[in-house]
């Protein structure tokens, strides 16, 4: 867990002093919208394999197979076997994986927030960026030009 925490952590600073505020601000939507689409989607599959398992453990109902035959006892064990692995995966995912994403979220904001003015400070932000593109800029200028 410490190798995440620090991908985390340490992504919108290398990120920002390597290549600059104008990327870092780029990045960060990117992660927002990944993140949330991420954590909506585990949530909604983990409810989804919890319900499955309620559903084909209730003795209430009768399951039928896709060509609409109902279920013989045999198959309804392997039924109830393969919503036992799922719910054991499901509960995790919507009960913490989902909603951690919005901690990570919310993490890199802040983090970035509190290294904005070395990512904006042009001696420490865009290390790597900013030389290059300054280079190319001075190299394809007009004589008499000066940046």
């Amino acid at each position: 867990m410490i190798a995440p925490g620090m991908l985390v952590c340490l992504s919108p600073i290398v990120f920002g002093v390597l290549f600059g505020k104008e990327a870092l601000a780029g990045m960060l939507p990117g992660a927002l919208v990944s993140g949330v689409q991420m954590a909506i989607s585990a949530s909604n599959t983990g409810g989804a394999w919890d319900n499955a398992k309620k559903y084909i453990s209730s003795p209430d109902n009768e399951l039928r197979a896709a060509s609409g035959v109902p279920l013989d006892k045999d198959q309804r064990e392997e039924a109830h076997k393969a919503s036992v692995i799922g719910d054991t995966i499901g509960d995790p995912m919507k009960d913490t994986y989902g909603p951690a994403l919005n901690i990570l979220i919310k993490l890199m904001a802040i983090i970035s927030v509190v290294f904005a003015p070395t990512v904006g400070d042009p001696k420490m932000g865009g290390l790597l960026f900013d030389r290059l593109f300054s280079a190319w800029a001075v190299k394809d200028a007009p004589p008499g030009d000066s940046l």
